[in-house]
């Protein structure tokens, strides 16, 4: 086990966290054997959803137009007006497809895209398995089943409160928690920029690193 694990906290459906997919994947690779890294669903509660499709729109505007400078604009197709629940469909096959094997990876982008890039009805269970099955390889009628089960329900309902446990401000991600061998906690949400997130991780090998060579050197007296 590394010295530092960094959870985080994301959401199919959320225009943010597609933003902050590059800076993940960067994260990753930049500490690589130093750092644990771990993924965790983050459901939108149904009032969270844009109520049509030009609230989407709008919203699309802002984080890929204003701040991200996207050549591209995300896709509102799989805004269903009207909708009642929420969309936990995705996130469901989703954590069904990890729990079956699947890259997590490889699943959350595949359902991220065929949603927000692609504008697929993703918040349909059909359209959901489809996705993430031709990504992933999963047998489509095993990955339905696991989405419908209560298991996987529970599972994401249990790493959706944990987010919320934290209080971040608007619900905004995505969310990461950062923990090291310390004993220190940093929580950073809404960033999709590497700098703060490696800083803090600097910060917490770094010092890891520190208690490791005090220990070595000064083993702690006895009672």
């Amino acid at each position: 086990m590394a010295a530092v694990k960094v959870v985080y906290f994301t959401e199919v459906f959320s225009s943010w966290c597609y933003w902050g997919e590059p800076m993940w994947a960067e994260l990753k690779a930049r500490y690589s054997g130093r750092v644990d890294f771990e993924v965790r669903i983050a459901m939108m509660r149904p009032e969270d959803f844009p109520g049509s499709r030009e609230q989407c729109d709008w919203a699309y505007r802002r984080s890929g137009g204003t701040v991200m400078r996207s050549p591209f604009m995300l896709s509102s197709g799989w805004v269903e007006p009207g909708r009642q629940g929420g969309y936990p469909a995705g996130d469901l096959v989703l954590q069904a497809a990890v729990g079956l094997g699947a890259d997590p990876d490889k699943a959350r982008l595949a359902l991220m895209e065929a949603a927000l890039r692609q504008g697929r009805k993703i918040g349909q269970i059909d359209e959901a398995v489809a996705a993430a099955a031709r990504a992933t390889g999963l047998d489509p009628k095993a990955l339905k089943a696991g989405a419908e089960s209560p298991g996987i329900r529970a599972e994401v309902d249990a790493s959706s409160a944990e987010y919320f446990a934290h209080q971040l401000g608007q619900n905004q991600r995505p969310a990461f928690l950062l923990t090291d061998a310390t004993g220190s906690k940093a929580v950073l949400a809404g960033l999709v920029q590497i700098a703060p997130l490696a800083a803090a991780i600097d910060a917490m090998l770094s010092d890891c690193a520190a208690y490791a060579a005090h220990a070595a050197h000064h083993p702690p007296p006895g009672k």
